[in-house]
């Protein structure tokens, strides 16, 4: 699978959003998985699988069923929870 963390310009949040994913699949046992950083704009013209992104983004992503959202990103429970309900209610896990 295919994640990607979003934050607005790409290197900051999303770069350690990427770190607290990489960390929480590996709690988690999940394996296989590429994991990408980028910004807000390119998403839409390039593919992802998830994306892991700032509850601040919310409204920017409404409507679409491949999101996550966390309020803290280097929360990795909050992650590694969320990611289990996605891959489990995505038959992923």
């Amino acid at each position: 699978m295919h994640i990607v963390c979003v934050c607005g310009l790409g290197m900051g949040s999303s770069l350690i959003l990427k770190m607290t994913v990489d960390k929480a699949l590996k709690e988690l046992g999940a394996t296989g998985h590429e994991i990408e950083h980028w910004d807000a704009g390119t998403v839409d013209s390039r593919a992802a699988d998830l994306i892991v992104t700032s509850a601040d983004f919310t409204d920017r992503f409404a409507g679409r069923k491949n999101v996550i959202f966390v309020n803290n990103v280097v929360n990795t429970g909050e992650v590694r929870e969320k990611l289990k309900g996605y891959l489990e209610e995505n038959h992923l896990m």
